[in-house]
């Protein structure tokens, strides 16, 4: 069998990953998402299948160039009929929280009321009309990266004024209502294949404006400290707590269609219960999933073996037939096998 090729840029979030594969004696190649070229020209890859980590918070790690970089190598592959595992659909996504609030108005889905503004002087003018406390929150994001929070609109003219809003790569922002959390918790659910994997609940800490991984959760709510060998080894101390959670089944199923909508093979969608009228709404989609922290302790498996069986199941089910894939012609049906 060919290699399964991970592309990705951080050197720890996936020494899990990578263990299981080992453990199994699956064949696969590291390729760095921060130093990489490919040829237009070619007709195939020596992968089985090609793994999408790159991470929409690399620019925060000096890797900008890999964040767009990223999306059309995808594409390239995705027309050289190569299985890809959270491939354009899901990566385009993932780099754009203002993509995703149009997922959730197209699925008819709840979010906190939200302004997208083009650029740090256009943020003020974008609130008018939110309840404050709100979030400044950079379209590039990735791991709470770019949120800031402003308790009032002279808060936020003060800090436009001195140009202190960071509107991340691409100039984007978005200005976004923020609740109080009932129980003083959001909800991220985990999927893998497009389906329900877990849940768990995340406990910010009292300062937090959700910058939080929670692969990097550092105790579970009953105060026992979770081993960091799952987590990534520069992630400061978040002080965040963790439990497994339950969510409805109603919220299950909508969870479910915003990945088949996103072609989200695996990944986190997080919400929160407002405490002021009892209602979730969903406010990030992540396709760049780490898995909670001492998963088996917390949610009674370990997701990394699942996760391995789905990129082996992939590989035989996404297995092009026999021959390099026809580039299709521009405007014509691409022939069977490229998709």
């Amino acid at each position: 069998m060919n290699p399964i090729a991970i592309f990705h840029e951080h050197p720890d979030w996936f020494r899990p990953l990578f263990a299981e594969l080992d453990r199994r004696g699956v064949p696969y190649v590291r390729l760095d998402a921060a130093s990489h070229h490919y040829d237009p020209t070619e007709r195939a890859v020596p992968y089985a299948l090609v793994f999408n980590r790159a991470s929409p918070s690399a620019y925060l790690r000096g890797h900008r160039q890999s964040t767009f970089y990223t999306l059309q190598w995808l594409r390239h592959l995705e027309r050289l009929g190569v299985p890809v595992v959270n491939g354009t659909s899901a990566y385009q996504m993932d780099i754009s929280k203002a993509v995703q609030l149009d997922v959730f108005e197209t699925l008819g889905l709840p979010y906190p009321a939200t302004r997208v503004a083009n650029s740090a002087g256009a943020v003020a003018a974008a609130a008018d009309g939110l309840r404050f406390p709100v979030l400044v929150k950079a379209n590039v994001g990735g791991s709470g990266a770019g949120i800031e929070r402003f308790d009032d609109a002279a808060a936020l003219a003060a800090a436009t004024d001195a140009g202190a809003i960071d509107c991340g790569p691409d100039g984007v922002a978005l200005v976004q209502e923020m609740a109080p959390l009932r129980d003083g918790h959001i909800t991220r659910v985990e999927v893998l294949d497009g389906r329900f994997l877990y849940a768990i609940n995340v406990f910010p800490a009292p300062d937090s404006v959700f910058n939080l991984c929670p692969a990097d959760v550092c105790q579970t709510t009953d105060g026992r400290a979770l081993s960091r060998s799952a987590c990534a080894l520069d992630a400061p101390k978040t002080g965040l707590r963790v439990e497994r959670a339950e969510p409805p089944a109603d919220i299950i199923a909508q969870v479910e269609r915003i990945a088949r909508h996103v072609r989200l093979d695996v990944g986190g969608i997080e919400f929160l219960v407002d405490d002021r009228d009892g209602r979730h709404y969903f406010y990030d989609i992540n396709a760049l999933s780490n898995f909670v922290a001492d998963a088996s302790r917390v949610v009674g498996f370990d997701p990394h073996e699942r996760l391995v069986d789905y990129l082996l199941a992939r590989i035989a089910r996404d297995r092009p037939a026999a021959g390099p894939p026809r580039r299709p012609v521009p405007g014509t049906t691409a022939p069977a096998g490229v998709r």
